[in-house]
């Protein structure tokens, strides 16, 4: 196979270019001239899915995974600056020589990239600069932007061709940990070796290709994606090292629609029982995709977690036909498998005398979390197309590019929904959910709770294990955790009594070690959550910290402005190769 089309740009110095990969630069949680929105802040789940739980809002980062990805599948030495200052970033550029600069954001950072680019050139004129990720697909990235190359798509091969490298060769994966800086209830979340899962990128795109999917139109649109690994075999020795390297057990399948793929999960589950794998996944999928498997399938391959499109009571898409989404998200929690259901506000048939029942038939699938977000029409996708053809979309002035976010306002003319009425819809919607169903830490204890007494007993002894292993801290921590948040809510109240009946059955599964534990851990949980609501009311936020990685061995420890590089860690694929995994 070529290494390089005859069209593709290819740097005249190959595989010896130096090359710095930046994410868009912080602080984020704030409102500012650069596009930061305190509204938007880099923390998925207090942006999107437990946005008004309060002090019970689960908070953490995850880190630019589509960076890390290029960087270990070049040769050439590759150097990631992820969540930089715009300070560190001009200091990375005085301090060390770049012949190529690459930057990921979304459309809503790109007045951020502009401005990275415009000091690029300044400092380092002769640079290569080059944009990619969900900022390409902005309609005016070109006239916006000062950058050499837009790159749509998916970034490996891309790099590979430009660096004058084989982009055959099989994808390296780098050693990911799925959240970082995880907090809740004011408390910090587990931070040892293994204690948190590790993400695995197994392919990018979504063949169902819904019309507002910014990540299916990135990657080919309806039909397509690119699989990175295209066997369960090659699967399992990638999980297999994975575990090894990281001491982890659980999996973040960032695949968004994973269980599509019935074949290969099936070897998959094959495989981890001959091998004895007690694995537990966390997936995104369709409604159709669930329904190809039975629950006893489900278990066995180890789903814990399901991120679960939803979108809407009678939403005309072919992945939720024939499905009561309530009695599947029902069926799901009874075998412990904890869901986070997806809604979308303001499809085309809400209007504001209906959208309380479409609020509250969302609230009424009592997921563990929920996200909700508005039906944008984001560059690149269906959606998009079809608003600019019909002429609905708004002016740049009318409504900026880093307000497209989702979680504010449409930047189109809706056919009902009026004079910015969605903002206040959509936290309806947030607040509906969490009055009608409580915390979403507590619903997720409910939901394991149910599926250990379910599988306490299973079959399998591997499957015996992950429940186990996954219910253990209900004996502990877990169990301070539903002390305080039920001594959080007034006596009377419904939460209140909601929490204390998923607190005594906790008692009643774990025994004395559960009692006790919540009467001693519980009053300095609650003390937390007293001091962290004090901090969130005078306007605290959360920033993620910098990383600073190299892929030469030789570079690690290397320091700029006083951070020294840190070396990347990635493993390989050895089914039918030689490959070996490097954990240096």
């Amino acid at each position: 196979m070529p290494i390089a089309t005859a069209d593709h740009p290819r740097h005249p110095l190959r595989s010896r270019a130096r090359v710095l990969l930046a994410s868009v630069f912080g602080p984020y949680a704030r409102d500012d001239e650069f596009g930061s929105r305190r509204v938007n802040p880099m923390e998925l789940y207090q942006n999107q899915v437990t946005r008004t739980q309060g002090v019970f809002s689960l908070r953490m980062f995850h880190r630019s995974w589509g960076l890390m990805l290029i960087q270990a599948n070049v040769d050439a030495p590759c150097t990631v600056l992820d969540f930089p200052s715009l300070e560190r970033f001009e200091a990375e550029l005085r301090a060390n020589e770049y012949d190529v600069v690459g930057i990921g954001a979304i459309p809503p950072n790109v007045g951020k990239v502009a401005a990275m680019c415009e000091l690029v050139r300044r400092l380092r004129p002769r640079v290569t600069l080059v944009v990619g990720g969900h900022v390409a697909n902005h309609p005016d990235i070109h006239r916006l932007v000062d950058c050499d190359h837009v790159v749509g798509g998916e970034g490996v091969g891309w790099f590979r061709r430009f660096l004058g490298e084989d982009d055959s060769r099989p994808i390296r994966h780098p050693l990911i940990v799925s959240g970082l800086g995880t907090r809740i209830l004011g408390v910090p979340g587990p931070r040892g070796r293994g204690e948190t899962a590790a993400t695995v990128i197994p392919s990018v795109g979504c063949p169902l290709g819904c019309d507002f999917c910014a990540t299916s139109s990135m990657f080919g649109g309806k039909g397509r994606s690119v699989s990175f690994y295209q066997s369960a075999d090659e699967l399992f020795d990638l999980l297999l090292q994975i575990e090894g390297a990281m001491g982890v057990r659980s999996f973040f399948v960032m695949d968004e629609n994973f269980l599509l793929h019935r074949r290969r999960a099936l070897r998959l589950l094959e495989l981890m029982r001959e091998h004895e794998r007690s694995w537990s996944l966390l997936v995104f999928s369709s409604a159709n995709a669930l329904r190809q498997y039975s629950m006893d399938e489900l278990v066995s391959l180890g789903v814990s977690w399901a991120w679960l499109g939803l979108e809407g009571e009678g939403a005309a898409y072919g992945k939720l036909r024939g499905t009561d989404t309530r009695q599947l998200v029902a069926e799901l929690q009874s075998h412990g498998i904890r869901v986070l259901g997806s809604t979308i506000i303001g499809l085309p048939e809400h209007t504001p005398s209906n959208i309380d029942r479409a609020i509250e038939h969302a609230a009424a699938h009592d997921a563990d979390f929920h996200q909700f977000m508005l039906y944008t029409p984001v560059p690149g996708t269906p959606l998009w197309k079809e608003q600019r053809a019909l002429g609905t979309l708004l002016a740049e002035d009318e409504c900026p590019s880093a307000d497209v976010h989702g979680q504010t306002r449409f930047n189109y003319r809706h056919p009902h929904i009026r004079d910015g009425q969605e903002g206040e819809m959509l936290l309806r919607a947030f607040r509906r959910d969490f009055e009608r169903n409580g915390p979403s830490i507590v619903r997720m204890l409910r939901t394991l709770l149910r599926g250990v007494r379910r599988h306490r007993h299973h079959s399998e002894r591997r499957v015996r294990e992950r429940f186990a292993r996954e219910s253990q801290s209900l004996g502990g921590s877990y169990a301070g955790v539903l002390w305080a948040a039920e001594r959080w809510y007034p006596r009377g109240s419904a939460t209140r009594s909601r929490i204390r009946a998923v607190r005594k059955e906790a008692v009643r599964e774990f025994g004395w070690r559960s009692g006790t534990a919540g009467r001693v851990l519980g009053p300095a949980i609650l003390a937390a959550m007293h001091l962290e609501e004090r901090r969130l009311r005078r306007g605290w936020t959360y920033e993620p910290p910098t990383f600073y990685e190299t892929n030469r061995p030789e570079e690690a420890g290397r320091t700029t402005s006083g951070e020294a590089r840190s070396l990347c860690r990635w493993v390989a694929p050895r089914v039918g190769r030689d490959s070996v995994a490097r954990t240096a």
